[in-house]
């Protein structure tokens, strides 16, 4: 199989599985991979998933690979809470939300880390583009918080919550309009009604 002809065929995708693969190219020979990894031309996402080599120094490869190698899922929690300036912290981790069972990979783009939700509980994102026009699915800042919550129960006191050290501006605007009271209200837990009620009195909101 001609490595640039094969290139060529997946290059918008930038990644890539081996059904894909042999759908486009029947008779295709999973030789190709030993050979194409040797020589550096693509590199391992997870079982079944490549990625090309060349496309690591996209700006947001990760967080596109973080859905097609898992999916359905989307960005959320520390991943977007980080992003969106609710804390302080960087994260280096690629954290995802799932309908799928929880799961994590690591390769040469990063760890990726999937919480598993029910499929309902599979709102409250939207598509952004990364890189040359990817796509990527990541929530709200709203969202990410109430599925942090939901997914963390240790977070249940007012201790616990300030030592997220969460933004108060960014807190005001998500919760501007009944965001934040609306998105919690959708999950049905109780729990997490009482969560984002206790970090609505710390912050004052």
């Amino acid at each position: 199989m001609n490595y640039i002809a094969f290139r060529e065929r997946f290059h918008d995708f930038a990644c890539f599985s081996v059904e894909q693969a042999a759908a486009a190219f029947p008779g295709f020979s999973r030789r190709n991979y030993v050979s194409w990894l040797a020589k550096g031309y693509i590199k391992r996402l997870r079982r079944s998933w490549y990625a090309f080599a060349d496309v690591a120094s996209l700006s947001g490869i990760g967080e596109y690979f973080a859905g097609r190698i898992y999916s359905p899922s989307y960005l959320s929690c520390e991943q977007v809470m980080a992003r969106s300036g609710l804390i302080p912290e960087s994260v280096v981790q690629f954290t995802s939300v799932t309908s799928l069972k929880t799961e994590s990979f690591k390769n040469d783009f990063g760890e990726f880390f999937y919480r598993s939700v029910k499929p309902q509980l599979m709102f409250g994102y939207r598509v952004e583009t990364v890189g040359d026009g990817l796509p990527v699915q990541i929530a709200t800042p709203e969202k990410a918080l109430c599925d942090f919550l939901y997914l963390n129960p240790q977070y249940d006191t007012k201790d616990e919550i300030e030592a997220l050290r969460l933004d108060p501006d960014v807190l005001a605007e998500i919760s501007a309009n009944s965001r934040l009271d609306s998105t919690a209200a959708r999950f049905g837990s109780q729990a997490l009604a009482r969560r984002v009620g206790l970090v609505k009195e710390i912050y004052s909101l």
